[in-house]
């Protein structure tokens, strides 16, 4: 998996300022709304490629790809709340975003007791330990998103090792999320930076 949100050079004060006091309104509702739809469709289609997998081997390549659209949508989305990118974040599975986007290969094979293994034991050897991190590194990444929305709005400028951090909190949840869905039979790193492979 490769996740990008490109750190700009410029960061508008006013989309800023927008999105901290209607962001809300404009955005997180309207895609909200939508995307709870989707992402309900999304957990039917989870089901559905879980028991195609078990007798199969293979992830449904039409399903894989949904989940793939939804994924970019909500990075997009994300990446606009946590104000990492600035712009308005594009609706539907299939649109671009020239400021963030995920690349996942498709896995030609899915290993079924892998897929058994996750479903009986996943909240014990995936959920409970990478999660018990990213719950600390997300109060961390709170602070940091608050300081760096005064450091934009003074300079307009978000400080690169900050943008890498909140960047990788979202690599990490993704990672995991990717693995638990049966998109990936590689267990998730501890580590929200990006991996040799993926750069």
């Amino acid at each position: 998996m490769k996740l990008t949100i490109t750190h700009q050079e410029k960061y508008s004060r006013g989309e800023l300022l927008l999105r901290t006091l209607f962001g809300w309104l404009y955005i997180a509702l309207p895609h909200g709304f939508v995307l709870m739809f989707m992402s309900l469709w999304g957990a039917i289609l989870q089901f559905v490629a879980f028991w195609v997998i078990l007798f199969t081997g293979r992830y449904p390549q039409s399903m894989f790809e949904f989940q793939v659209g939804l994924m970019k949508w909500n990075v997009r989305l994300t990446a606009r709340l946590y104000n990492l990118s600035d712009g308005y974040p594009a609706f539907g599975l299939k649109s671009a975003d020239d400021l963030t986007n995920i690349e996942i290969p498709y896995p030609e094979k899915v290993s079924r007791g892998l897929t058994l293994l996750r479903l009986l034991f996943g909240i014990f050897y995936v959920f409970i330990p990478h999660y018990f991190i990213l719950f600390f590194r997300a109060l961390f990444v709170g602070i940091l998103m608050f300081a760096a929305w005064w450091v934009v709005l003074f300079t307009a400028e978000y400080p690169k090792g900050m943008h890498e951090w909140v960047v990788g909190q979202i690599r990490w949840q993704m990672r995991v999320s990717l693995y638990m869905m049966y998109m990936t039979d590689t267990y998730p790193p501890f580590t929200g930076d990006e991996l040799p492979d993926e750069a």
